[in-house]
């Protein structure tokens, strides 16, 4: 294997922070997840098991807290359209061959250079405006007053704890979180007939399969992964971890391989993502620790609770998730700092960001214009200097 892709030496904890850190993604994977299974009537089990082995092998390839996400315009098609099992299997392995590809001929490395570091932060930015929206609009009103209530706590307990390594906040955000589910919401009856033993299920897919599935889905979703799956998840590695030096290709590689792989095995298609290792790193996490603790989870529902998931996730009271998603946005947004000296850089990754938030294909569009803006302004076309 070239060093190029090759892993990274591993530095892997386990103990009170990582295991906050392994919460800090929740808000973003539970939604898509339980969509994507209502959506397209796909084994609960098989997306479970996979996602969880997923999150394991990213934890122990990296040893860093680069969690896996499901693909978010995938899933966002998925919802929308009721896209059968068969065509996301067949575009989870197009994107698959696709990443594969630019990782191995060294073509994401142009692209890398090609893309400024202000249309990265751009796009950071835009997924940070997306993530808080989300969740104030939708999780943190979800449970009416008690969940307003609820919400203040746990902003009250993550601001006054929110670096702490001897009382990680997410712990007691969660533990708060359960406290409210057994008091208002447990149902031990539906709960105990969850239970039962599932392994994943073999799929095939066939060439139509991967075609419509290269058209619908994975066609949409290459230009978010290019900018946040790969680009992003890059800057935000330099910015917390720079003595590692990984690579877009190995990033590239690893996104390459998990969807070479799911397919076979009833998984959706996943990704790497900025957010996600923003969380991780916000609460706590700094190495592989908190990923594999995260898989571990996904794991455990898939192999003995997925035929009551959604149920059992419902439970859960959204406000909760809402917080947590609320700070990963706000330490997501935050990275933008480091071009405050530059007003014409900050100007780029503010337009970028507002496109990428804005607009339907915004990250597309906020990746080809913001580029084109931040040369137009090297070159004095613009007519704004630094």
């Amino acid at each position: 294997m070239p060093p190029s892709i090759a892993p990274t030496p591993r530095h892997i904890r386990f103990d009170r922070n990582e295991l906050a850190g392994a919460f800090g993604d929740l808000g973003t994977d539970l939604p898509l997840l339980i969509g994507i299974i209502a959506a397209s009537n796909v084994d609960s089990a098989s997306v479970l098991i996979m996602f969880g082995l997923m999150q394991l092998f990213s934890g122990f390839w990296y040893g860093l807290p680069m969690p896996v996400q499901p693909l978010k315009a995938f899933a966002a098609l998925v919802i929308a359209q009721k896209l059968p099992g068969n065509v996301i299997f067949g575009g989870g392995l197009a994107i698959g061959v696709v990443m594969f590809l630019l990782s191995v001929l060294g073509l994401i490395d142009g692209l890398a250079r090609l893309v400024p570091k202000p249309v990265v932060r751009g796009i950071q930015l835009g997924l940070a405006l997306q993530l808080a929206s989300l969740a104030l609009k939708e999780y943190v009103p979800a449970d009416g007053l008690g969940g307003y209530l609820l919400a203040a706590a746990a902003f009250g307990v993550t601001v006054a704890l929110l670096g702490n390594r001897r009382w990680p906040a997410a712990l007691l955000v969660i533990a708060l979180g359960g406290i409210y589910a057994l008091v208002f919401k447990l149902d031990l009856t539906s709960s105990y007939a969850a239970l039962g033993f599932h392994l994943p299920t073999w799929h095939t897919p066939n060439r139509a399969d991967v075609l419509t599935g290269a058209l619908l889905l994975a066609l949409p979703q290459i230009p978010l992964s290019l900018g946040n799956s790969i680009l992003a998840t890059k800057q935000v590695l330099t910015d917390f971890f720079p003595e590692r030096r990984i690579t877009v290709r190995q990033i590239s590689f690893t996104y390459s391989l998990m969807n070479l792989v799911n397919p076979f095995f009833g998984g959706v298609p996943v990704c790497h993502g900025s957010g996600g290792l923003v969380g991780h790193h916000a609460f706590g996490a700094r190495s592989g620790g908190s990923v594999i603790l995260y898989g571990g989870l996904f794991l455990v529902m898939g192999l003995f609770f997925s035929q009551g998931f959604a149920q059992i996730v419902q439970i859960f009271p959204l406000p909760i998730l809402g917080i947590l998603l609320l700070f990963e946005s706000l330490t997501l947004a935050a990275l933008i700092r480091d071009l405050t000296g530059s007003r014409a850089d900050l100007l780029v990754a503010l337009l970028v960001g507002l496109l990428c938030g804005g607009l339907p294909y915004g990250y597309l569009v906020g990746l080809v214009i913001g580029t084109a803006v931040y040369y137009a302004m090297q070159r004095g076309w613009a007519g704004l200097g630094k």
